[in-house]
């Protein structure tokens, strides 16, 4: 299989445009995000407006009320445990000027990640802190420490183990993953990958594995982007030491955000396993500098993605540093995003219908 080429999606723009896509020009300043999580915009926009902060007070603030609200049990604490019953948290913090970023994977026992993620940016020259030891930073940044499960968490855990632990994400081990649960130990001869798997039967879905990921960008043209996100169901912890967990692409700059002064931001939601593969967010943040509208990038970007893997689910929002916003989807009916800016003057649900294999 021959690696994506970025002169491919180019060359694409010539030959498909106009494509149909959701865009849409506006004014600065502007929120936008993923999902119907009008509330976190809504928060967003009063700190950015109205209570004049910074972008970044903007993001923490808005992602912080979806921590709170645990949108769809797919952000902040209570929902998506590990298959030791775990629920942890994955955020990440970009400042579109310096390009300086705060992220955190894996974090244990404190509620607040992309208030964490923020800390890392602003008070470490280090970029993404994970496990027990990000978790020790926050505590010494005065984050108080708490159990993230809830008796919801914890009973779909005790579900999942009732059924042999299916699904799971083991391949070539013994037992067999398909019909038993751990602890497992691999095979001696690893036998080829079914890339086309349908991952939809391992209940990933909005509801099942998703995160906010948002863009503020204010009256100066000044860039956020971040995530927050409690991750994958049942995703693989790590039997040797408990630091060893499965990371999604939302802390990772450039797959979960991506955000640049002058160009624009970009945020991506979904299958975090396949799309971080492709850092989609830089992607499209890198040709939006190139010149390709948001619009077009974005449903380029996942088209590119469904190339190489079908049956994935996944969307990606971008804003240029002027306003425009696109977004794009595959896998979904359609895919709902919440943004805000003067010409709309309260929080408007956008949504795309989402390309189809």
């Amino acid at each position: 299989m021959s690696a994506p080429c970025i002169s491919d999606l180019l060359f694409a723009i010539f030959v498909f445009y106009p494509l149909s896509c959701s865009s849409q020009t506006g004014l600065l300043p502007v929120v936008i995000n993923t999902w119907p999580f009008t509330n976190a915009t809504s928060a967003a926009w009063n700190t950015l407006v109205n209570k004049k902060g910074s972008v970044y007070d903007a993001l923490v603030d808005g992602c912080s009320v979806c921590e709170i609200e645990r949108c769809d049990g797919s952000v902040g604490p209570g929902g998506s445990p590990d298959e030791n019953g775990e629920t942890t948290l994955d955020a990440m913090v970009m400042n579109g000027q310096t390009f300086d970023v705060g992220a955190v994977g894996c974090l244990r026992r404190i509620p607040t990640a992309i208030a964490v993620a923020r800390a890392v940016m602003d008070y470490t020259e280090q970029t993404l802190l994970v496990g027990e030891l990000a978790t020790q930073f926050a505590v010494e940044m005065g984050f108080k420490e708490t159990n993230l499960s809830s008796d919801s968490s914890v009973t779909m855990w005790k579900d999942w183990k009732a059924k042999n632990c299916q699904p799971n994400y083991r391949t070539n081990v013994t037992p067999d993953p398909t019909k038993n649960c751990g602890p497992y130990k691999p095979k001696s001869v690893l036998e080829s990958l079914q890339q086309t798997e349908n991952r939809g039967k391992k209940g990933i879905g909005r509801r099942n594995h998703d995160s906010i990921g948002m863009v503020v960008i204010d009256e100066h043209g000044n860039i956020t982007a971040g995530t927050t996100t409690n991750g994958l169901n049942h995703k693989i912890p790590g039997y040797i030491t408990d630091d060893l967990k499965r990371v999604g692409d939302s802390p990772i700059m450039g797959a979960g955000a991506y955000a640049m002064n002058g160009v624009g931001g970009a945020v991506a939601t979904g299958d975090g396993d396949v799309m971080m593969r492709f850092l989609p967010s830089f992607l499209a943040v890198s040709q939006m500098e190139a010149g390709v509208p948001p619009g077009i990038i974005t449903k380029l970007t996942i088209q590119m993605i469904a190339k190489y893997y079908p049956k994935f689910s996944g969307a990606l929002i971008a804003i240029d540093s002027k306003g425009t916003y696109g977004a794009a989807c595959y896998g979904f009916p359609v895919f709902h995003y919440s943004v805000i800016n003067p010409v709309l003057k309260t929080v408007t649900l956008k949504s795309v219908e989402c390309l189809v294999n």
